[in-house]
């Protein structure tokens, strides 16, 4: 880590207290990767401890990993940003108390707690993260994409099955994914687990990771390797989730690859959308010929596990959007639990051969479509402005591209109040902060700064101290 100097001397010769915004960063410390490690294997796992009955500690090492990260990165919190972030919490504190119905006030306001635990540790990752270089975070996303790819092989093909199915009855005593007769009905094979609790944790962290890697690497044909790295997670753990990679392409190409010196340009974001439509067209297609069989359950209305994540929560979304300006409140499946369900059995997609699920389970499993259906559509868009003004306080160069990112992976994930959908957004963000950043060697001892020729020379003498890049002598006054 970079020591800060804050003596007014300093300043006087031109040496800033902290680091400027075109500083190049020396890197992270072996304890800050291990620590965004652990971070990840919370994510992947999901591994909850119940605090109570009714407050739980989800993605547990997730958690212990945010807050020391947050706690290392204390001196970065202040000013705009701090602002942004009371003003962020603020808003949901409102959230709750204008939600209909003041007698699940309580269940809100547990899920209030969850969510500010979960944007802070997330908060606590962008900050790590975003301090990275370029090729640490890359190396490090990419090695976390080969080690699942790997593993899930290995499950499949070099008898690691039994050891991972031991490992997952101690870690995960409720809620353990068994429906192996299903993935021979869909996958022709059983989907390797790979010590998670379902095989849609592992295609949903190889996704994430692997477009964290794509978006943060400079290689020259990381486009093809994308792709490769996607082809070969199909192959070992199929599942439609991996196809949202495909669609992935689309905000990085718009918002990010668009951009030539930091800035939008027009002619480049013209060449760009154009891959970018052919990467969309391609999802539609290879959704009916990679998984034909999940394919034409989907569209036949015999696919719970795609009405539920899905479709569904986007029909309850949409009507939220329509009929409940305030939304359900934090965590307010229950007060909507017989509305929801009465718009699910109206649906012509909805089968009446499914078992019912219960509302706080797996009613609504789609974190995008919870955004509105527990906001409503003003205080929704509203959080949307002020999470955006708060990323670009951060040094988010483009708050849309992390909104569309989020989205797309809203699509297979829930929990609106958990780890896993503040981990996304502010993950996006630093990878896109990166993105943009020249990494340069910085000049040993100092923060390599952008300053103007004529303005450093005019700051410093020409004495032969400078030249080593050392202040003058103080004066013997």
């Amino acid at each position: 880590m970079t020591a800060v100097v804050s003596s007014p001397y300093w300043e006087r010769y031109g040496w800033p207290t902290r680091p400027a915004a075109g500083a190049v960063r020396r890197g992270l410390t072996g304890f800050d990767l291990a620590l965004i490690c652990l971070f990840m294997a919370g994510l992947y796992t999901n591994y909850t401890i119940p605090i109570s009955d009714k407050l739980p500690f989800p993605s547990a090492p997730a958690g212990l990993a945010g807050v020391i990260m947050l706690w290392r990165r204390r001196q970065s919190i202040g000013g705009k940003p701090f602002a942004g972030l009371l003003v962020v919490l603020l808003l949901y504190v409102l959230s709750i108390l204008v939600a209909p119905d003041i007698t699940f006030l309580p269940r809100r306001f547990n899920g209030l707690v969850q969510l500010t635990y979960s944007i802070l540790i997330g908060y606590g990752l962008f900050l790590t993260v975003s301090q990275g270089t370029r090729r640490q975070i890359s190396r490090l996303f990419l090695c976390a994409s080969l080690i699942i790819l790997t593993g899930c092989l290995l499950e499949t093909y070099g008898g690691l099955r039994p050891i991972s199915d031991s490992v997952r009855q101690v870690l995960y005593p409720r809620g353990l994914y068994e429906n192996d007769l299903r993935d021979m009905l869909m996958y022709r094979r059983v989907r390797p687990k790979f010590f998670a609790s379902e095989p849609a944790s592992v295609t949903f962290c190889y996704s994430l990771f692997t477009f964290i890697w794509f978006v943060v690497s400079r290689m020259r044909l990381k486009l093809v390797l994308y792709v490769a790295l996607m082809a070969a997670g199909i192959f070992a753990m199929p599942g439609p989730t991996l196809l949202l990679m495909l669609l992935l392409v689309l905000p990085y190409m718009l918002f990010l690859a668009s951009r030539r010196n930091g800035r939008f340009n027009a002619l480049r974001f013209a060449q760009v959308g154009v891959i970018a439509a052919l990467f969309c067209g391609s999802f539609l297609v290879l959704v009916a010929v990679v998984f034909p069989e999940r394919f034409q359950r989907a569209q036949a209305g015999d696919d719970a596990s795609f009405f539920y994540r899905v479709r569904g929560p986007a029909i309850a979304g949409i009507d939220s959007l329509e009929h409940a300006p305030t939304g359900a409140g934090l965590t307010g499946e229950p007060y909507i639990a017989d509305h929801v369900v009465n718009l699910y059995v109206q649906s012509s997609a909805y089968s009446t051969g499914w078992r019912m699920v219960t509302p706080a389970t797996e009613l609504l499993i789609n974190y995008f479509w919870l955004h509105w259906i527990y906001l409503g559509p003003f205080l929704g868009l509203i959080l949307i402005g002020a999470i955006s003004l708060w990323l670009r306080a951060l040094g988010v160069p483009s708050p849309a591209f992390c909104w569309f990112a989020w989205a797309i992976l809203g699509q297979a994930s829930g929990a609106y109040v958990g780890p896993t959908c503040w981990a996304v957004l502010f993950l996006t963000g630093a990878a896109a902060m990166i993105h943009q950043r020249r990494d340069e060697p910085a000049p040993a001892g100092y923060w390599a700064q952008a300053v103007p020729r004529s303005s450093a020379s005019r700051a410093l003498p020409r004495t032969s101290a400078s030249k080593n890049d050392q202040p003058p002598a103080p004066d013997a006054a």
